[in-house]
């Protein structure tokens, strides 16, 4: 009996159960301590990750992009510590590498970091901390500083009204000269044979004036007043420096507003923009009668030309880059060789700027056909239709607006010049 007992026992698995669950739970314990642990690790890094991201990011904001290198490596490292120090777990300071560099007007941080995170569970297999490790990169492209030379157009041709209503009311009051739709300037209409014929003997100037008709060249002087103010919106949002300079040209070149970074001033002094006063019809002064050649454009671009220095990236260690707003209706009468010429403006003038570097962005106002006009008809109407493609030709890419009568003048020249800041980073 006793040897059958004996033969049960020893047949009888169910005891083993026990010392299998207690040999396997080492291993269980073992593997679930490390979980635990490894999801603890993985969880920081993520908030390091995060970190390091915000950390890079600080480096290239628009705030820190105007400022050295080594002061956005110290604003990086400071963004990351103080992330850190609210971080749990994460055992004294991490080791951080920090490195920013400029190429031209693009910033690039570059942040690597590596650390200790304490384990809950290093009493069960021996190992007091894990290592973990991340990286992040951020970059950006710095608005580039600009300097913005204007060269618009005071000849008597930007004395047409500016709306066709303004232009049919000219015409209605003119009835003596045939119709003029152009507010010509004269300091001695009363030489005029025959008489202009406007009332109390005044120009088509002030005639237009006591009309309330608005010219052209009052609207360029709006609109001139109405870029600065944009320009200073502009450059306080991009954290860039912009200067402005403002010539006028007809038969001489005229300096408004030297180069200056206070465009307060240089609005002020816009409203100096005034248009070309002539003694009388063909005459310049009682003296010289240069037969209305008052739109000298090779005078203009080889002035403008001289007094625009060699553009720079426009980065804070270097010269700003350079923009010519170049505005006017299209058509040269100079004379050429001693005699009078009506032409298209020669592109190679643009042509030899552009070639500096510097970008040249057109406002063309659309010259009026006048089909009544018999001068108009012979000496004007033969290239009207290639004007605007001329003008165009001279606009560096992308840069180039058409006003036509009853447009608004002001709304292009903004419209342009925002066109000019967000092209910037892309040219010298």
């Amino acid at each position: 009996m006793a040897f059958q007992r004996f033969g049960d026992f020893a047949r009888d698995r169910r005891g083993s159960v026990a010392i299998i669950f207690a040999i396997a739970l080492i291993p269980l314990v073992f593997a679930a301590g490390m979980g635990i642990d490894y999801g603890f690790a993985a969880k920081k890094r993520s908030q390091l990750n995060a970190a390091a991201d915000a950390a890079a990011l600080a480096a290239v904001n628009p705030s820190m992009m105007i400022k050295s290198t080594s002061v956005a490596t110290n604003a990086a490292q400071q963004m990351f510590n103080a992330q850190v120090s609210s971080i749990p777990g994460v055992q004294s300071a991490p080791n951080l590498t920090v490195n920013v560099k400029d190429s031209g007007l693009t910033r690039t941080a570059q942040l690597t970091y590596t650390a200790q995170v304490t384990n809950a569970f290093a009493g069960i297999y021996g190992q007091n901390t894990t290592s973990i490790g991340g990286s992040s990169s951020a970059s950006a492209t710095a608005a580039p500083n600009i300097d913005f030379y204007l060269l618009l157009d005071s000849s008597p041709s930007m004395a047409i009204a500016a709306t066709t209503a303004g232009i049919n009311t000219m015409v209605a009051n003119t009835p003596s000269q045939k119709g003029c739709a152009f507010a010509c300037h004269e300091t001695n209409p009363g030489a005029e044979n025959p008489p202009l014929g406007n009332p109390g003997g005044v120009d088509n100037y002030m005639l237009a004036k006591n009309l309330g008709v608005t010219l052209r060249i009052d609207n360029m002087r709006s609109a001139v007043q109405n870029l600065t103010t944009t320009a200073q919106t502009v450059m306080a949002s991009n954290t860039a420096k912009y200067r402005m300079a403002i010539y006028t040209f007809d038969v001489a070149f005229k300096t408004i507003q030297t180069l200056t970074s206070n465009l307060a001033t240089a609005q002020s002094n816009a409203a100096n923009i005034q248009l070309l006063e002539v003694y009388k019809n063909s005459y310049l002064t009682k003296s010289n009668n240069n037969n209305d050649t008052d739109t000298d454009y090779d005078n203009a671009m080889n002035n403008i030309n001289s007094i625009m220095p060699n553009p720079g990236d426009g980065t804070k260690k270097g010269n700003p880059q350079e923009v010519m707003f170049f505005v006017t209706d299209g058509v040269e009468d100079e004379k050429v060789g001693g005699a009078r010429q009506q032409s298209l403006m020669s592109a190679s003038r643009c042509a030899t700027i552009k070639n500096r570097g510097i970008r040249i962005a057109v406002l063309y106002t659309t010259y009026f056909p006048l089909p009544t006009n018999a001068w108009y008809n012979k000496y004007i109407a033969p290239f009207q239709s290639q004007i605007g493609p001329n003008m165009r030709s001279c606009a560096s890419p992308g840069l180039y607006f058409e006003v036509n009568t009853d447009q608004d003048i002001s709304t292009a020249m903004n419209a342009l010049f925002q066109l000019a800041v967000a092209s910037a980073h892309l040219t010298k």
